[in-house]
């Protein structure tokens, strides 16, 4: 049974020692429960729909993949769930992947511990860790490489253009309709054609394309 104003947090770590490390810090919270640890994205990927965290602390270097496909997967399957990615560093690849995959931030492994409990209850409240200034300019930079990448982007609208852009940001159909200013209906009829164009099935498949256009760009 979920207490109310308790904070139920999943932890994704490949290192045991780190992760209960986390796990105490965490757990010595009155207002956080760890519901879930996993050491590799298949584990978390299997572990995280079932304990329904409200927040998932999620390790960028894993085993057998990466906690960032980690997020952009729960997402797909539950926007409710905000990612809180951890990384060993701070640069211009590390934010693209964490706001393509719809993170609400990244803190490095080096935070101190109050640090990290900030950032935790902040990513549960709805806030975002993500510097606006950044993630403009990553999005910028999506804006001006992405047509020369692929020529299908080339048979999207802009408005379609912009879309695959928020798609990207993490954004709900709900959300981008808010943010565009247009019906949710309108923006499901907008997704469903721009996916059909990009020979694609799946929201999680549009976000991973961007950031695979990006990285490539590079």
């Amino acid at each position: 049974m979920r207490e109310e104003g308790q904070i139920r947090v999943f932890l994704l770590d490949d290192h045991e020692v780190v992760r209960r490390g986390v796990h105490d810090l965490l757990a010595g919270e009155d207002d956080i429960e760890v519901v879930g640890e996993a050491g590799t994205a298949a584990d978390a990927l299997a572990r995280i729909p079932a304990t329904r965290p409200d927040v998932a602390v999620l390790d960028v270097r894993l085993p057998d993949g990466s906690g960032v496909e980690v997020c952009r997967d729960v997402r797909s399957l539950d926007e409710s769930i905000r990612c809180l990615m951890l990384t060993s560093f701070s640069d211009d690849e590390a934010l693209f992947d964490a706001i393509m995959a719809g993170a609400s931030g990244y803190v490095l492994k080096d935070i101190r511990g109050g640090e990290l409990l900030t950032a935790v209850r902040d990513v549960a409240a709805g806030k975002s860790l993500l510097d606006p200034v950044a993630t403009a300019r990553v999005l910028e930079r999506l804006r001006e490489g992405g047509p020369r990448t692929d020529d299908r982007l080339a048979h999207l609208t802009e408005q379609e253009r912009r879309i695959l852009e928020l798609i990207g940001e993490g954004l709900t159909n709900r959300a981008i309709g808010e943010r565009l200013h247009l019906a949710e209906k309108t923006i499901k009829n907008y997704v469903s054609s721009l996916l059909s164009k990009l020979g694609m099935q799946r929201r999680s498949q549009a976000a991973a394309y961007v950031a695979r256009m990006q990285a490539e760009e590079r």
